[in-house]
């Protein structure tokens, strides 16, 4: 089994040029990640060109069989496709993999991992560490801490995902569209199935015959499970696209084991690492995705009893997270930090130091 060194690690990001890989990099340089070396892989089209890191330029370099010679540590954002090839090339070379796509994340030997939630099971890997999808990870943040807490029997949930979960081909076609619908212009999309300005639809992921969900619900639903550890636990989820470019939402609805009181549910995620509270009634303000981007907390607010459930045993909140961060590449770089010796991340309420 691959193991990092003591000491600064050699670095190579899989699919730097795209969305995930350009936050990627810049998480690096934010949090002041220990590296001895950065390479930066991804197709041929993209060979060449220029990305700035701790002020030098570094040039992009074509993906390849020989690409892992001397890596310590890769980061992979570049689809399950070429992670499912590259992986084991590069765990074979004596690198750590951290995987940004679905490739790995329902394989037993690779574990699923949001740090604030199950760090633990970093232990157990082989050479490979699966990146959860960007909603299951800004669920768990918070649906976490209340299930120590409370207990959870059931969990239902509505997202409002952004573009940037289409990657950033989708992010484009927001704009342009957004543009067109403005200037009064005609737009075809090209990217998502249905038109993106002043609209929302269902997740664009293929939809299971049988069971009437979408890939995208099935695979939050398996992954919550398989990160919270609670195979059975009943969840429920409804996944729509909605026009923001970058931050994700969710309601959610939490039934517990007893009953409890929206202040006992503010305490615990006050306390909870990578969340901030926003909760203010008075002035109406909850989370919102304009105040998630760009930073690495999970804002959770709105909470309330739920008045479908007069047992009181069951909560309603609303929580907003960036995608592209600790939907994606911030929650890769703190998996690095958790195993990577030289690298000491330090956990305190609401918040890792150093996020962004």
């Amino acid at each position: 089994m691959p193991s990092l060194p003591d000491v600064a690690p050699n670095v190579a990001i899989v699919g730097a040029t795209g969305a995930v890989g350009v936050e990627l990099v810049r998480c690096l340089e934010e949090r002041n990640f220990p590296l001895a070396s950065l390479k930066l892989l991804a197709s041929s089209r993209s060979a060449g060109r220029q990305v700035n890191f701790r002020g030098q330029a570094l040039t992009v370099e074509t993906l390849g069989d020989d690409s892992f010679a001397g890596v310590d540590l890769a980061l992979f954002s570049a689809g399950s496709g070429l992670s499912k090839v590259y992986g084991p090339k590069a765990v074979a070379a004596g690198a750590v993999v951290v995987d940004n796509s679905s490739a790995f994340r329902m394989d037993p030997d690779c574990p699923l991992v949001v740090p604030e939630v199950n760090a633990g099971t970093l232990a157990n890997h082989r050479g490979i560490v699966a990146n959860p999808n960007c909603v299951a990870i800004i669920a768990v943040v918070p649906v976490a801490p209340l299930a120590r807490a409370f207990g959870l029997k059931r969990l239902q949930m509505a997202t409002y995902q952004a573009a940037s979960g289409a990657g950033a081909a989708a992010m484009e076609e927001l704009r342009a569209s957004t543009q067109a619908q403005l200037e009064g212009r005609p737009f075809s999309p090209q990217v998502l199935p249905h038109p993106y300005a002043f609209n929302l639809f269902s997740h664009n992921a293929e939809v299971d015959a049988e069971s009437g969900y979408n890939g995208e619900e099935l695979k939050v639903i398996e992954e919550c499970r398989r990160i919270l550890d609670t195979p059975e636990l009943p969840i429920g989820v409804t996944c729509i696209r909605v026009p923001v470019l970058r931050a994700h939402a969710i309601a959610m609805t939490l039934e517990f084991d007893r009953v409890v009181t929206p202040e006992e549910v503010r305490e615990v995620l006050a306390a909870a690492p990578g969340v901030r509270v926003v909760d203010d009634r008075a002035r109406n303000h909850f989370p919102m995705p304009s105040e998630a981007e760009g930073q690495g907390d999970v804002l959770a607010g709105r909470v309330r009893r739920d008045l479908g459930d007069p047992s009181g045993r069951s909560i309603a909140l609303f929580v907003a997270g960036d995608q592209l961060l600790k939907g994606a590449a911030l929650n890769a770089v703190q998996i690095a930090e958790r195993l990577v010796p030289a690298a000491k991340p330090q956990l305190r309420s609401g918040e890792l130091v150093g996020a962004s």
